[in-house]
């Protein structure tokens, strides 16, 4: 069986160097190669798309500044 990609409990991430990481939230998964268990009994559809969502760090202010657009200095 191959990977329910659509499985609630399905996670991929990649790597700074390009290396793509799947994982099973559950361990439910078959290690060598990566693949869902046939007919798993933990398999949910997942209810929201993940397409196009990133993850990133939150913008900071700049130095100096009270609130965004502002300056103390001036």
């Amino acid at each position: 069986m191959g990977v329910k990609d659509d499985c609630r409990h399905y996670a991929m991430r990649s790597t700074p160097s390009g290396d793509k990481i799947q994982r099973c939230r559950l361990d439910a998964n078959e290690d060598n190669p990566f693949a869902c268990p046939e007919g798993c009994l933990f398999y949910e559809r997942r209810g929201i798309s993940a397409a196009g969502w990133q993850v990133g760090a939150t913008e900071q202010p700049p130095r100096g500044s009270t609130e965004p657009g502002g300056d103390v200095d001036s």
